[in-house]
């Protein structure tokens, strides 16, 4: 991890791939990533952990499975929200956004709980960010 300030605009133009989050920075016992994201990823929960979402540009979607049936939120750049722990979700953006996740270093992309998994979708616990 640096001890400098990372631009993320920096960072995130040091890689392409979509649904493949980079590790920006640790907090303690957790880890602060980036993603540039388009499409949809897949149903998936962590059973264990609550997951933070901001958009840095674009606009995410994400369809949440609850109780009371299914919603989808819609989050426009500059927006956060956290799904809880052990809610099933899908994230997806249809015209593609750059996103800041927050999660326990070790949490899997494609959480502990989901379907097959698509070629486009990395299954990671997140990659060193090479700037």
């Amino acid at each position: 991890m640096s001890n400098e300030p990372i631009p993320l605009s920096k960072a995130l133009a040091s890689f392409d791939a979509l649904w493949s989050p980079r590790i920006v920075a640790r907090v303690n016992d957790y880890d602060v990533r980036i993603a540039k994201v388009e499409g949809e990823h897949l149903w998936h929960a962590h059973d264990d952990t609550d997951e933070f979402f901001l958009v840095i540009d674009g606009e995410l979607h994400i369809a949440l499975r609850e109780p009371d049936g299914e919603r989808t939120v819609l989050l426009p750049q500059g927006s956060l929200f956290t799904v809880p722990r052990g809610t099933e979700h899908k994230p997806y953006a249809p015209s593609g956004a750059s996103i800041l996740m927050f999660e326990p270093a070790g949490t899997p992309t494609v959480g502990d709980r989901h379907g097959d998994i698509p070629d486009h979708v990395d299954s990671t616990t997140g990659h060193a960010l090479d700037i």
